[in-house]
């Protein structure tokens, strides 16, 4: 596999190159907006109250004032590690209490539901998208599809955000898992780097407390009965038997045998029986529903197959579109994890230019894929940049079926940063995954 771990300190990398200029660019403008509250730093936990409007407003003010005029190091003085464990603590408790696919169907007349794809750590772009849709309130719902860290400068920051909003309205945010919530992917494509050269020799402490946080991520939501949202899609039905209970003891256990059949969709019953709680979704064995949910990518050939360009996860055609439509009822379906980077290298299926593509036509609806990192990813090897756009999805009344695309730029220009991993030698679209360094727990 040409996957690379990083190597040297963050400083050793090369400066961002999302444009020639912006190389020695120290400062961004502010994405519009109303004025952010004064900047109050070190940002302390709310002792005997709950997360407060304010409080996520403060720190968004903190992290954008932060990311132009500190070192990464300095990280900490904005956020110490003492508010950061209160966050990730009060977060963890309500992610690892929902289940495996949350079910958002407190839908009325009067809600929006905003459904956003891959951010990857572009904290600026993120900060603009929340502020472009509206921030998340009793009537606007938000469904994230994951990918919140690598790549990007900032995931760290971008996902501890996401978190604050998931504290405060946790029945309002919905944040699910991405492949790249995950411990093999994170120390290639640069979070766990990120997050040591943040914190130094709290680091370890921070990344493992991510990690654990990234665990109980749910996989996979349904809107209003009618929207089945997940990072990168469908997944199979694993089929267990019993063996024949062997003689002796009346209460032996029975030893349970994989059926080898041909592939066939998995139901939602059975994703809500998966284990999520891996560091890495397993590649093999019985617990494959997480990895197929994380990894999975359409195609325009008919049927089900293994992913072998990724080596986990499935392709699967518009006749699965249909059938899993049909069968729980459905008429879209959102995924994300491809952008432009992993488009152009899949015949048939559209370019991620305007941040989403329609993949699947059939007759009982849609299959959108929406990846929301504009001008991604930040840290490119070569001169041409993609500079595609962002989008995001908002859903409305009655059926919260009729996709309404929002399209947009990035923010521009970024601060100067220096990439977190060998982003020259890193393959970006995910391809080959190096299955031997991946960590298996079935």
């Amino acid at each position: 596999m040409s996957d690379s771990l990083p190597s040297g300190s963050p400083s050793d990398h090369e400066p961002a190159t999302n444009s020639p200029e912006e190389a020695t660019t120290t400062t961004t403008s502010t994405p519009e907006g109303p004025s952010p509250p004064p900047i109050q730093i070190p940002l302390s936990w709310p002792s005997n109250s709950p997360v407060t409007l304010d409080w996520i407003q403060n720190l968004i003010s903190a992290f954008d004032w932060s990311s132009k005029n500190l070192p990464p190091s300095e990280l900490p003085s904005v956020l110490p590690v003492s508010v950061f464990d209160a966050l990730v603590l009060t977060a963890s408790k309500i992610l690892h209490k929902e289940p495996n696919c949350v079910r958002i169907d407190d839908c009325n007349e009067n809600s929006r539901v905003v459904v956003v794809g891959d951010v990857h750590g572009q904290l600026h772009d993120v900060m603009f998208l929340l502020q472009d849709a509206g921030f998340p309130c009793e009537d606007r719902f938000f469904v994230f599809n994951g990918d919140y860290v690598d790549r990007g400068a900032w995931g760290l920051e971008t996902f501890l955000l996401l978190l604050a909003w998931k504290v405060f309205l946790p029945q309002k945010v919905f944040l699910l898992r991405g492949n790249h919530e995950s411990k093999y992917c994170t120390s290639v494509y640069g979070f766990e780097k990120e997050v040591l050269a943040k914190y130094g020799d709290k680091g370890k402490h921070v990344y493992r407390k991510c990690l654990g946080c990234f665990e109980g991520l749910p996989l996979a939501s349904v809107i209003a009965g009618r929207v089945y949202t997940a990072h990168g899609g469908l997944f199979r039905s694993v089929s267990i038997t019993p063996s024949k209970r062997s003689k002796g003891k009346k209460n032996r256990r029975i030893i349970l045998n994989s059926e080898t059949k041909p592939l066939c969709l998995g139901s939602l019953e059975e994703l809500s029986k998966a284990r999520r709680s891996v560091l890495d979704p397993p590649w093999e064995g019985q617990n494959l529903i997480p990895g197929d949910v994380l990894w999975s990518d359409p195609t325009m050939k008919s049927g089900l197959s293994p992913n072998t360009e990724r080596g986990i996860g499935l392709l699967w055609g518009p006749d699965c579109t249909e059938d899993f439509l049909k069968k729980f009822e459905l008429k879209l379906i959102i995924r994300s994890h491809e952008g432009p980077d992993a488009r152009e290298k899949r015949p048939g299926l559209g370019g991620m230019d305007e941040g989403y593509t329609i993949d699947h036509v059939v007759p009982s609806g849609k299959l959108i894929t929406l990846f929301s990192a504009p001008d991604y990813p930040q840290f490119q090897a070569t001169e041409d940049r993609y500079k595609n756009k962002g989008a995001y999805i908002v859903l409305k009344p009655p059926c919260f079926d009729d996709p309404e695309f929002h399209s947009f730029e990035a923010i521009t220009p970024r601060p100067a940063v220096n990439a977190y991993y060998d982003y020259k030698d890193v393959i970006d679209s995910d391809e080959e995954l190096d299955l031997a360094s991946m960590v298996t727990s079935t």
